[in-house]
């Protein structure tokens, strides 16, 4: 038996052989996208590469089936914002008679299904939403011809890939101009993680909101935190318990922005009196909270439906008119909004 190869070493033929116990002839043609060989075959072949933590070899793009079923990977819990995506990218495809193969949950991480997507010889394509992979193996998919949409990228995108996004740095900077119009100017961000790409673009739209009245963000007034509500609420204790606190709140998201009011009343401010607090994604929690969440609304839905279309295009290799579609956002304004208090 072989030892484990390297995460993500390309694992050859002579490796899956002695791991499987088959012949270098039929690893070959699993490795070839063979759609003759057995699905119990197939299916040892893509566990021994997952146990030697390697990415497979592609098969020709020319083999590829083209009504097959499409893989949908979206490695986090489905709700909220992953929730309404997957289920507008199922109902179109439900729509449409295409099968899906769904990849979800928050244990996907662990695992490296890219690798061996393509040898799949049932797939079609795949949408990947706010793929945890790096630029390389996304980039690696692509050049092998199989075709593939990303949904909100985590990262940077490998050339030549088709993304499907909202505008985050256009929907930061309203979410900023609302809050500049109601006079404040001293304003704290829980930011997103800064490896994510559409942290940093969130936060180059607050900060050109603030530039355009010639105002330069407070550096210890940003938090970078995993978006989750528990998260949130211990960002904005530190930050509301500085000695020239912020009148305002920008967070990454409705879940920051409902850990951010918690802690607001936990201080003994008074949400929107007090301190402003708004989010991101215009959530159910939005209007769970009271007062109710000044948010960006994002058109999860139609970026479901438009990275559907977007792949069938590419599956039936028809001209695609633009790489990058940026969908628009909207502002909502609520209760927890409003004009600066003299404290």
């Amino acid at each position: 038996m072989s030892s484990a190869l390297p995460p993500r070493a390309r694992a050859s033929v002579r490796d899956v052989a002695a791991q499987t116990g088959l012949s270098i002839a039929t690893i070959s043609r699993v490795m070839n996208g063979d759609r003759r060989v057995a699905a119990a075959t197939r299916t040892l072949v893509l566990d021994a590469l997952d146990g030697l933590g390697a990415a497979a070899p592609m098969p020709r793009g020319q083999d590829r089936p083209a009504g097959g079923p499409i893989f949908v990977r979206c490695p986090y819990e489905l709700s909220g914002y992953f929730g309404l995506i997957v289920s507008a990218i199922a109902d179109e495809l439900a729509s449409l008679n295409r099968p899906m193969l769904l990849d979800a949950g928050e244990s996907s991480q662990s695992r490296h299904p890219l690798g061996r997507l393509s040898m799949r010889a049932e797939a079609a394509g795949a949408i990947l939403v706010l793929p945890p992979e790096d630029s390389a193996e996304l980039e690696r998919l692509g050049r092998h011809g199989f075709p593939f949409v990303i949904v909100d990228p985590r990262t940077n995108a490998p050339d030549g890939a088709v993304v499907v996004s909202a505008a985050h740095h256009q929907g930061a900077r309203a979410l900023t101009t609302h809050l500049v119009g109601l006079g404040h100017r001293r304003i704290g961000v829980l930011a997103g993680p800064t490896e994510w790409l559409v942290s940093r673009e969130r936060l180059t739209g607050h900060t050109a909101a603030l530039a355009d009245v010639s105002v330069l963000q407070d550096p210890s007034l940003v938090a970078s935190v995993e978006p989750t509500i528990e998260e949130g609420h211990l960002a904005a204790r530190r930050i509301l318990a500085r000695e020239a606190p912020p009148t305002a709140l920008v967070c990454f998201n409705d879940k920051l922005a409902v850990g951010a009011m918690r802690a607001a009343h936990e201080a003994g401010l008074e949400v929107p009196t007090d301190v402003s607090v708004v989010g991101f994604d215009d959530s159910d929690l939005s209007r769970a909270t009271s007062p109710e969440l000044t948010t960006v609304r994002q058109p999860l839905a139609e970026m479901g439906r438009v990275a559907v279309t977007r792949l069938l295009r590419l599956v039936d290799r028809q001209p695609i008119d633009a790489l990058h579609v940026e969908l628009g956002t909207t502002l909502v304004i609520r209760g927890s909004s409003a004009p600066v208090h003299s404290r």
